[in-house]
């Protein structure tokens, strides 16, 4: 099943977020989440994750799949985002917003890494890292602030193992050492930068919706095919 989409990737702490729901919010669009810390449930303050009035605003889905505890991989989110568009009318548009380079490729190239065809053009939103480093340092603040600490110790408490890649997050294996924290998102802002500028073909934006709105128009929408073929991989 093809259906065309919306991309709109970016760092951690860029704006995407917040672009991509307001461009939903003029669309009448359902969103997609491309990131990997976002599908575990329960981890909320710590990932940044939108709150439930929002999920449910934009039937939000890639959020809320697993527990802490599970393993997840570009082929299970392939496999979620999958059966979640066959949930989502023709004729709404769908935005897929993330910072998880693996699974922008993943949808929009498989998961066979013997590609052959170059990526697609599509919009990275970036701004300058210091502006990024005070936005995470604000954001963190915030999360200590919503209860953080209480959040970890819950989760801790209910899954006393987690699996590899939730053990990945970063703000729940660092206590409560807030600098080691900020420099471990910064370092994360930075990779992500990097993987989009080396393995995408990124289109730079501003984190303004006229930005993005001009590259959809150049570029998009992207058609992306869904079904039978992510669900066997």
């Amino acid at each position: 099943m093809k259906r065309a989409v919306y991309i709109l990737a970016g760092p951690t702490a860029s704006g995407k977020s917040a672009l991509s729901a307001e461009l939903a919010r003029e669309m009448g669009a359902r969103i997609l989440s491309a990131d990997s810390m976002l599908v575990y449930k329960g981890m909320d303050i710590g990932t940044a994750k939108p709150g439930a009035d929002e999920i449910a605003e934009f039937g939000m889905g890639g959020v809320d799949i697993v527990t802490p505890a599970e393993e997840f991989s570009a082929g299970a989110w392939l496999r979620a985002a999958s059966a979640w568009i066959r949930t989502v009318p023709a004729e709404t548009p769908v935005i897929v917003v993330g910072g998880t380079g693996l699974y922008f490729s993943a949808l929009l190239r498989g998961l066979d890494r013997a590609w052959v065809k170059p990526p697609p053009v599509y919009p990275v939103v970036r701004i300058d890292r210091a502006v990024v480093r005070a936005r995470i340092a604000a954001r963190l603040d915030d999360m200590f602030m919503q209860g953080l600490e209480e959040e970890k110790r819950r989760l801790r408490e209910r899954y006393p193992v987690w699996s590899r890649t939730a053990s990945l997050a970063i703000g729940y294996r660092e206590g409560d050492d807030r600098a080691k924290i900020l420099t471990r998102t910064c370092q994360l802002a930075k990779r992500q930068d990097t993987w989009f500028r080396h393995q995408a073909r990124p289109l730079y934006v501003e984190p303004e919706k006229e930005s993005v709105r001009a590259c959809w128009r150049e570029y998009g929408p992207w058609q992306v095919e869904f079904g039978e073929s992510c669900e066997r991989n």
